[in-house]
């Protein structure tokens, strides 16, 4: 009869007994292109800053 942890050890050893095959940092890394963002995206409104922040008091309608 066989031990019980002889098996179970077995078994561990079947599952992780090897390490993965290693992967390639060539197969790891996506390029893409960039294209150029728009000026008006991230140029700076005053009047609509408000709506890009949250408050507490104006959540509460305080």
């Amino acid at each position: 009869m066989e031990n019980p942890t002889d098996s179970t050890a077995a078994a561990r050893h079947a599952r992780f007994g090897a390490l993965p095959e290693r992967i390639r940092y060539e197969d790891m890394v996506v390029e893409k292109s960039v294209t150029a963002s728009a000026p008006t995206r991230n140029a700076h409104a005053p009047e609509s800053q408000w709506t890009t922040f949250s408050c507490l008091a104006l959540d509460l309608g305080l």
